[in-house]
Parts: structure tokens; C-alpha cells; sequence
């Protein structure tokens, strides 16, 4: 009972600590001045909270101990296959579903955004799962590729005038060739000491782009950055060229700013589309085999003739070619990219759609990106306790379901007894 009630106290203790600082003292704006608050109830509330669970933690384990929840089962390739069509049909229809069938809310503007918003995320965490979930190779710095991708696009703009298809392969290759050149540092390291090393890359090209400010705009970034065309032709009320025809003109359409919201999010399902099918053959070819090998066992892998540093580099330019097509549409979309849009936390949110899908699983890590890109949307009323939502959430699932939504069933060999 010592124990408990010392146990009880630390964790109490240490939870004073960490919500103090969030929760307890806050700055507020008064006008011209700046005012400290405090929330002592808040955090006394939450310290309570804390030491009663840990009193009464013993007893539940005797109560609840038997309980398990019951692991994820593996999808049947036959499943994903079903699973996967039923998912594209409803992403493809999900812009004119408002029209198809009046009255259920759906389709609406902002819902077509923010599925946007998920197809991009599709992309990314399709592009790390390459890297994470085939390679095995821990990657803390993605957002680095994504920025590159987005600036490559934003920079040829501004200073050469490129138009976005014009832009979109040298995006790609652009945030391929940084990740071919971050493979070499990378080549003897495993674990932690390879997020490390990723991590801080990541933070390397974010600094940079708000250092350079000559070329990049600095904090600021880069504005006007024109959205896609379609065969040449603007989706806009007029033409920006004198004499110029719009899309809408040429086919003899009214005027709508739908129409380009829906052009943008049939965009960002294409090439969600073209990332999951190149994706899903790579792993059935030689290659994807290899990353697999690398995944289980770097020794083996060698024993077999198998060269780890060819793998690794595949891996890692790959995955980044991908973070660049997204990061170029990204910049498209947005009209305007600046530094603080790829920070650590964004490449902390496209790891966890990797693992809260389940690593290798590429439905999973469709159905995760939805989830996380989603809920906070819908939950807009807690958007203040968004992160620590998030994280109870991932605490949760590794406790749970550690294997992630759907794991993917890989094929073993059992030796009989």
C-alpha cells in the first residue's frame, strides 16, 4: 500500500509539471498589455484525476486483468481488393454525391476541401510507408521532401514563370534527389540514431528556407502561386492574359468556385490513385522484396547478396518522390508556402498515419489518414485540446492494437511439429 500511494504521488506529481506550464499560467492580451492567468483548479483537478487512478490502479488490474481486447485481424487480400474498390468509387463519386442524392448533406464545399486535405495525406503517408513500413527504416524528417517538392513548385513560378504541370515532375525529382543524398549519412545507422539524423534534416531544410530569405521570402514564403490548369486553360472567372479563354468558356459553362474545388480534389485523387498503384507493384517487384528483407533483418539480407545500401537509397528516393508531387499540389492549392507550413509536427502526424494504419499496410494507411485528418474537422469544438486528444488516442492504440487498424497479413512458413 506504500508503494501505491508513493507511486500515486509521483505520477501526481509529475503530471503538476507537465500541465502547469499548457494549462496553469497562460499569457493573455489585454490591449496594449500582456497579463499571466492562472487555472489552479484546472491543474488540481487533473492532479487529483491522476493520483486516484493510480490508487485504484492495482484493484482494476485484479478486475479487469483478464480483458483483452481482440487483435486486428489481418485482411484477406481478397478483402483488400473488395475494400480498396468500394474506397475509390466513393472517393470518385464523393464530390457529386450532394447532387446524386439531394438532401444527405454531403458534397457540400467544405467537405470537398477537406477531403482534399485527405488525399494529400493519403499521398504522404503512402510515400513514408515505403520508407517505414517496407524498409524499415525510421524517417522523422518527411516533411523535409514535402517542403522541397512545394518550394520547387513555388520557386520555378516565381522566378521562371513554370506553369504547375509544367513544374509537378521536377518537384518530384527534386525531393528524390534529397533523399538519394540523404541516404549516404544514413547508411550505417539504425533505430534511433536514424531518426536523429532524419529528424534533424527535417529541421535543417526548414531553417533554411526561412534563412534564405533572398530567394525563398524567409518567414513570409512565396505568394500568387497560380492553380493548376486544365489542357492550358484557367479555372477562373477571367482569363489573367488579355484575350485569354477560360475553362469555363471553352465549354460553355457558368461561372462556379465549386468546379474548382472539385477540380483540385479529383486532382489530389489522382495522383493518390497513381501513388497507390506504383506503390502497391513496386512491392510485388524484386525491389519491394528487398525492402522487406531489409525490414526483417539487415544481416540476413546482406547473406543473401542482397546490397543494403542500393536498398536503402531506393527506399529513401522513392518515398521522397512521392512527398514532392504532394508538396507541389500542396503549394497549387494553397496559393502561397511558407516555413512554419513544415514543421516537425507535420512529419510526427504523417508517422502516425503509417502506424496507427499498420506499417506495410497500404488500406490502413488510407483509413488512418482519413481518421486523423477527419476528426479534429469535425470536432472543431475541441480544437484547443486537439494535440492531447491525438496523443491519448496513440497512447491507446499502441497499448491495444499495437499492430495498427489493419494490418497487413504477410505470407510465413510454419514448420510443423
Amino acid at each position: 500500500m506504500r508503494d501505491t500511494i508513493k507511486n500515486a504521488f509521483i505520477a501526481a506529481l509529475m503530471t503538476a509539471v507537465i500541465i502547469v506550464p499548457v494549462f496553469g499560467l497562460q499569457l493573455v492580451r489585454q490591449g496594449s498589455q500582456t497579463q499571466l492567468e492562472s487555472h489552479w483548479g484546472l491543474v488540481a483537478l487533473g492532479c487529483a484525476i491522476v493520483f486516484v487512478l493510480q490508487l485504484i490502479k492495482p484493484a482494476l488490474g485484479k478486475i479487469f486483468g483478464g480483458l483483452r481486447l481482440p487483435k486486428a485481424p489481418p485482411l484477406a487480400p481478397k478483402g483488400q481488393k473488395i475494400f480498396g474498390v468500394l474506397l475509390i468509387v466513393l472517393a470518385i463519386s464523393w464530390p457529386f454525391l450532394g447532387q446524386i442524392v439531394p438532401g444527405w448533406g454531403v458534397g457540400t464545399r467544405s467537405q470537398v476541401d477537406i477531403a482534399t486535405l485527405v488525399m494529400i495525406y493519403v499521398m504522404l503517408g503512402l510515400g513514408l510507408n515505403i520508407v517505414v513500413g517496407f524498409a524499415g527504416l525510421l524517417d522523422l524528417g518527411f516533411v523535409g521532401f514535402y517542403a522541397v517538392g512545394a518550394y520547387t513548385y513555388a520557386l520555378l513560378y516565381h522566378w521562371a514563370g513554370w506553369s504547375f504541370w509544367e513544374a509537378l515532375p521536377l518537384s518530384g525529382a527534386m525531393a528524390g534527389l534529397f533523399g538519394y543524398v540523404l541516404g549516404f549519412p544514413v547508411l550505417r545507422l539504425r533505430g534511433d540514431y536514424l531518426a536523429i539524423v532524419t529528424l534533424g534534416f527535417g529541421e535543417i531544410i526548414r531553417l533554411l528556407l526561412i534563412n534564405l530569405t533572398q530567394w525563398t521570402g524567409g518567414p513570409d514564403g512565396i505568394s500568387g502561386i497560380p492553380k493548376p490548369t486544365v489542357f492550358g486553360y484557367e479555372m477562373t472567372r477571367r482569363a489573367s492574359e488579355e484575350g485569354g479563354q477560360t475553362f469555363h468558356q471553352l465549354m460553355g459553362w457558368a461561372f462556379s468556385n465549386q468546379h474548382m474545388v472539385i477540380y483540385l480534389y479529383l486532382m489530389a485523387l489522382s495522383l493518390a490513385l497513381i501513388t497507390l498503384y506504383v506503390s502497391n507493384r513496386l512491392i510485388r517487384m524484386p525491389i519491394g522484396r528487398a525492402w522487406e528483407a531489409l525490414r526483417e533483418d539487415e544481416i540476413a539480407c546482406r547473406s543473401l547478396g542482397l546490397n543494403p545500401t542500393n536498398i536503402k537509397l531506393s527506399a529513401f528516393t522513392l518515398g521522397a518522390t512521392f512527398a514532392g508531387f504532394g508538396g507541389a499540389f500542396f503549394a497549387a492549392r494553397q496559393g502561397l508556402v511558407n516555413p512554419e507550413s513544415f514543421t516537425f509536427i507535420e512529419s510526427a502526424l504523417i508517422l502516425a498515419v503509417v502506424v496507427l494504419g499498420g506499417m506495410g499496410s497500404q488500406i490502413g494507411v488510407i483509413l488512418a489518414a482519413i481518421v486523423l485528418t477527419v476528426l479534429p474537422e469535425v470536432a472543431r469544438e475541441f480544437a484547443e485540446y486537439r494535440m492531447l486528444l491525438f496523443g491519448l488516442v496513440m497512447v491507446l492504440m499502441m497499448m491495444w492494437r499495437p499492430q495498427g487498424l489493419l494490418p497487413t497479413k504477410r505470407p510465413h512458413v510454419e514448420i510443423a511439429q
